[in-house]
């Protein structure tokens, strides 16, 4: 999901902490000082999140490793900046903000769906974000509207380098946390318009 236009003055990242933790309504981002609300997902945005968290929670069970689905926050404390990303995971010891635990700083993976408002951002200054997290490895970006996962992985000389899958029969490799998804459960449920299968 993606900051929408509306923006509020300046504050610190602690201010707009403070007040995340104490809403019960809808939930904000933060980067450099501005607030950006947040727009809802989709029917097929949740289960696409629903379907990976199953699996990769599944392979993840009796290990050291964490997967989290919308709910989590992160910090990037590099960008100042607090998000919400839809997936993080990792393995290993987590590290968080503070005594809370709901503010994560060491996410080796993140995963966002895309969708007509979000992908350009999520492509570009989202992305730009994310990279500046010295823990990230991996990228996912998952489209809700055809048959399209997408993996960023960080090289040892610090470059990216994307892979794409197209194919139901598609097996994505998650290395950084000993995991992999089919493409077909990726998708399980999921029904496309005619016209979006094509593209």
């Amino acid at each position: 999901m993606t900051p929408q236009a509306e923006r509020t003055p300046r504050i610190s990242f602690e201010d707009w902490l403070e007040g995340e933790r104490a809403s019960l309504d809808e939930r904000t981002e933060y980067v450099d000082g501005e607030i950006f609300a947040m727009s809802g997902g989709t029917a097929e945005h949740h289960a696409i999140l629903s379907n990976i968290n199953r699996e990769l929670s599944i392979q993840m069970k009796g290990r050291p490793c964490w997967v989290y689905a919308s709910g989590m926050k992160l910090r990037i404390q590099h960008a100042d900046a607090g998000k919400y990303p839809d997936l993080m995971a990792l393995c290993g010891e987590q590290v968080f903000d503070d005594g809370r635990r709901d503010l994560l700083l060491n996410p080796s993976l993140i995963g966002e769906v895309l969708s007509d408002s979000t992908e350009g951002y999520d492509r570009g200054e989202q992305f730009a974000l994310y990279r500046r997290i010295p823990s990230l490895q991996e990228y996912l970006l998952v489209s809700q509207h055809r048959v399209l996962v997408e993996r960023y992985n960080r090289g040892t000389d610090g470059r990216w380098i994307l892979s794409s899958f197209e194919d139901l029969a598609d097996q994505v490799a998650l290395e950084s946390i000993g995991c992999s998804l089919a493409v077909a459960e990726v998708y399980d449920k999921i029904q496309f318009e005619p016209d979006e299968r094509q593209g």
